[in-house]
């Protein structure tokens, strides 16, 4: 079934490239690698089919800083049309913080067992 699908830029990995776009702009801003972000929404639109071999172009522009909390509004198109758009929503985080609480959940889970 999957080998009848359209060859074509599958909706969640056009989103994973659209989400990276936004780490990829927010991280100079940041103290990389003691910083980083997390994504918490996103409403993207897939507009049009992109075949294997074209390169697609992402627009990204920051729309708001709310605290910690950054709101995007991202384009992307592959040469011929735009095929997304939408919003993404991510939080600056401390990674060292971030890491230690997803431990103490992988411990937690591991005591329900």
């Amino acid at each position: 079934m999957f080998r009848e699908m359209p060859e074509v830029l599958a909706t969640g990995f056009m989103v994973g490239l659209l989400e990276w776009a936004c780490v990829e702009t927010l991280r100079p801003h940041l103290d990389w690698p003691a910083e980083q972000s997390l994504g918490t929404h996103v409403n993207f639109s897939h507009e049009a089919a992109t075949p294997p071999g074209m390169m697609v172009t992402v627009n990204v522009r920051v729309t708001e800083v709310d605290g910690r909390k950054i709101r995007f509004h991202v384009e992307a198109h592959d040469g011929l049309e735009r095929i997304s758009q939408g919003t993404h929503e991510r939080f600056v985080i401390d990674a060292a913080r971030f890491r230690d609480k997803v431990a103490q959940k992988v411990a937690r889970a591991a005591n329900v067992e």
